[in-house]
């Protein structure tokens, strides 16, 4: 049976060159990424890890989070779209498994979450989502074509509009997302991340060169934008927002297609939409609309006091009303709050 250590990748200076001989590792599985969660949260990072011979071969990276709203609970990742396991077979699967448990139980913790995996497990889904990838390595003119009508049109549509959008590494550039990101989320039912999560991202993401922000202006206003994250050949779009007073410009599609522009003159090899709910018809239809492959993402629960994985469909809320009509400031606070203890 392989051999399982918990290392913390913000101690390993090698920890993302140790990733590169990974075919399955994604950007979620970077250094840059758990200091983002521990450095905007506190949570402890845990990463379950097999080295043998000097090279990575099986990993379930965790964070523990602490919270007297929640719970004393692991998470592989939160605020994270996928973070499939790492494993040479399943052998090692089922060694990283068995490690993640056995600390759980020691720590106390209520449950582990685990963000995708079905390559080798078979637990029952406690949450499912959609996920789109569309390929990048070929001609940017045949990746167009691809496009259904309609995203064809709003993009030609922009670009007769005025609509200008330029990619950006400043800190300037996370600030002006930030300011529209709170917005979009009142708009949506929902708080803002802290600002200190954003700030995060830049020090750790945007100016190390692993993201970028692109924003969209028209007659000098910023009215749409993006952030996303890339390692190795993929990339991931990880928010966006927009003025919904200007959705008639359609400077989302604008945003979104520039974005794919840059990926396919840079190396990347695969464009990821991040995860979509079943329910959110209107987000899937966007999102098949880019010519992307759809498949199914499946989120299991080990729940530690019942000795297994949770079977029920999680049912929680997404939108809440009184959110939309809350001052600005309060909207703020309440995201400083409350999303250390979601995860």
């Amino acid at each position: 049976m392989a051999s399982v250590s918990i290392l913390k990748p913000l101690d390993v200076a090698e920890w993302d060159d140790l990733l590169l001989a990974c075919d399955c590792a994604t950007f979620f599985h970077t250094a840059a990424w758990a200091h983002v969660l521990s450095g905007s949260y506190g949570y402890t990072p845990l990463y379950f890890t097999i080295i043998e011979n000097g090279r990575l071969t099986g990993l379930i990276p965790a964070m523990e989070i602490d919270s007297f709203l929640t719970g004393k609970r692991g998470v592989s990742l939160p605020f994270t779209d996928f973070c499939l396991p790492i494993a040479a077979d399943s052998e090692s699967f089922i060694a990283l498994q068995d490690a993640v448990r056995a600390y759980g139980r020691k720590a106390c913790w209520k449950s582990i979450e685990f963000r995708g995996g079905e390559n080798f497990g078979h637990e029952p889904a406690w949450k499912s989502y959609f996920t789109h990838t569309l390929a990048v390595d070929q001609d940017e003119n045949a990746i167009f074509k691809a496009f259904r009508g309609n995203t064809r049109r709003n993009i030609r549509h922009a670009i007769g509009a005025g609509v200008s959008v330029q990619r950006l590494e400043s800190r300037e550039a996370v600030a002006e997302f930030f300011r529209l990101h709170c917005i979009t989320r009142r708009n949506h039912g929902l708080p803002p991340q802290p600002a200190r999560f954003f700030d995060q991202i830049y020090d750790h993401i945007i100016a190390a060169g692993r993201g970028f922000v692109m924003l969209a202006w028209h007659q000098c206003r910023v009215v749409a934008g993006a952030m996303f994250f890339h390692f190795k050949d993929h990339a991931i779009y990880k928010f966006g927002a927009s003025d919904r007073n200007c959705q008639r410009l359609r400077a989302n599609n604008m945003v979104m297609w520039e974005s794919i522009r840059w990926c396919c003159q840079n190396g990347i090899r695969s464009f990821l939409f991040g995860r979509t709910e079943p329910g959110n018809k209107g987000l899937l239809q966007f999102k098949r609309a880019w010519g992307t492959n759809e498949d199914r993402l499946e989120y299991c629960k080990f729940d530690f006091r019942a000795e297994a994985f949770i079977t029920e469909k999680s049912r929680a809320r997404t939108f809440y009303p009184f959110f939309r009509i809350m001052p600005m400031p309060l909207l703020r606070l309440a995201g400083n709050l409350l999303y250390r203890h979601l995860g």
